[in-house]
């Protein structure tokens, strides 16, 4: 059985990028940003099957099961994000609160 934790790596990586994003939202509106940070993620993970399959022929015949993963992967974050923030959404939205 493999171990799918997330290493300090990892959460140091996405506090990153979620930290950008944070301060981008000072000079733009948040929809702007969220819609810039998805696509900035797709093309990176587009450029990663690519480089992944090696030529633009297997690129062709893996793009379904590349967009069923990444597909899947970004639901499952979504979902667990969204369960997260419900449950914490005084802490989360309003942590100056009593």
């Amino acid at each position: 059985m493999s171990d799918n934790t997330p290493s300090p790596e990892f959460w140091e990586r996405a506090n990153a990028f979620i930290n950008l994003a944070n301060d981008q939202c000072s000079t733009a509106h948040p929809n702007e940003v969220s819609a810039s940070t998805l696509y900035a993620a797709a093309r990176f993970n587009a450029f990663i099957v690519a480089k992944t399959v090696g030529t633009a022929e297997n690129m062709k015949l893996e793009r379904d099961r590349a967009l069923e993963y990444f597909t899947d992967q970004f639901r499952q974050m979504m979902a667990a994000n969204l369960d997260d923030f419900a449950s914490n959404f005084d802490k989360y939205m309003r942590p100056d609160a009593p």
